[in-house]
């Protein structure tokens, strides 16, 4: 690419901050334009739910580069700034004072964001989202000690959240739809051990339980009414009920959509040779899983960039990385590793009371399809390993601790 050349990234999370900087790591000279929604530099946002809330890391310490940075590598970063449009056959991405920025290669690095159920009172003063910084600084100043908290959903940021408030002497219920807490995500197998954990710190699990109604007083979120007409005052209510791919200027530039995201190949290209598409929004062809998968994961965020910016600087580059995520609740850290769809039974090696243990989850001709350690740090490249081997192992033997990881498949 000539040093006249204009990139684009649309997105100022993780994902746009790292695909700035592999650009001039391969010597991209032209220019780049970062246009960011949000008003805060580009940032990690694991934290927000864990170190931050648990006031254990400072913003700065999660922020993926300083301002002068930005100066130094010559990056135009446009903050608080929203864009409007993606004129495909005029190259051209449309601000919301109705300028625009021409580009030779767009990255679609868009995110998600909160879903936002229709719940009476949901609008009260007092019900916090997080997806941002600023929603994590609203909700940090609202779990005062001593005070009472009420979690709508629980999936990852809901029981992270849980877990840090009753670290802060925070009373905590979570309400949810589903028997088990992680359901989806996990199984019912490893569901459990999540809900004896949170039981274990004193929270009140509702499963099984519709939400109603947020109750409001004087304009201000009181608590939650359920479906079976019992209530669970708070003085603090979390929605945290999953996310949705922020895939609307993807949809109006007419690219593919798909498996709820945007469809890219291995390279991360969009059906536009011209835009690539990374993070929680690219449904992405994975040539070791030989399947396509979009997975809001922080790895992704932070990997797949790299990728699409060989592709934009017209190199070769597959995104062949495992789907990773971990998460610290209490004193319990886990790291998970693959894709588990369509699963058949779950192998568990270690002790799941004492929450350490390696769980595999195998299909039905026991190969792995995916891995999680559990206070245990030395399974990971194992467990990889395994999963990439795509070789049937014995369930007896990895339910063994005795056996060797390394000596299975």
């Amino acid at each position: 690419m000539s040093s006249n050349s204009t990139f684009v990234i649309i997105g100022g999370g993780l994902a746009g901050a790292k695909a700035a900087q592999a650009l001039r790591d391969n010597d991209f000279d032209g220019e780049i334009v970062l246009v960011a929604e949000e008003s805060n530099l580009p940032y990690e946002r694991p934290p927000l739910s864990k170190e931050y809330l648990a006031h254990k890391k400072s913003r700065a310490e999660f922020t993926v580069q300083p301002a002068a940075w930005y100066r130094d590598m010559h990056i135009d970063l446009r903050l608080g700034t929203a864009a409007t449009a993606v004129d495909r056959s005029a190259h051209t991405v449309t601000l919301p004072d109705g300028t625009t920025v021409g580009y030779d290669k767009l990255l679609l690095a868009t995110g998600s964001s909160s879903r936002r159920p229709p719940i009476p009172g949901i609008d009260a003063a007092g019900v916090h989202l997080l997806r941002t910084l600023d929603e994590a600084d609203a909700l940090d100043a609202a779990l005062a000690p001593g005070s009472t908290l009420a979690v709508v959903g629980a999936g990852w940021i809901g029981l992270e959240v849980t877990a840090t408030a009753r670290g802060r002497d925070v009373q905590a219920t979570v309400v949810e739809a589903a028997e088990l807490p992680l359901l989806a995500a996990m199984g019912p197998e490893i569901a459990t051990v999540f809900a004896e954990l949170h039981r274990e710190h004193g929270v009140d699990l509702r499963l099984g339980a519709n939400v109603e109604e947020i109750t409001v007083a004087d304009g201000h979120a009181t608590g939650l009414r359920l479906g079976d007409g019992s209530t669970v005052p708070a003085d603090t209510v979390l929605v945290a009920v999953g996310a949705h791919p922020n895939i609307e200027l993807a949809e109006q530039a007419g690219l593919e959509l798909g498996d709820g995201g945007v469809l890219v190949d291995a390279g991360l290209r969009t059906s536009d040779p011209d835009i690539f598409a990374v993070g929680d929004i690219a449904a992405a062809e994975h040539p070791v899983l030989g399947v396509r998968i979009r997975t809001e994961h922080w790895a992704n965020a932070l990997n797949q960039p790299a990728v699409a910016v060989a592709g934009m600087l017209g190199k070769s580059a597959e995104y062949t990385n495992l789907p990773y995520f971990f998460t610290d609740q209490y004193d319990m850290g886990m790291e998970y590793v693959g894709h588990s769809a369509g699963y058949t039974q779950v192998v568990t090696r270690g002790d799941t009371r004492t929450r350490e243990f390696v769980a595999c989850w195998l299909d039905g001709a026991n190969r792995v399809l995916a891995g999680m350690n559990v206070n245990i740090w030395d399974a990971q490249d194992d467990l990889k390993r395994l999963i990439e081997s795509k070789q049937p192992v014995d369930p007896a033997r990895l339910a063994d601790p005795a056996v060797p990881l390394g000596e299975l498949g």
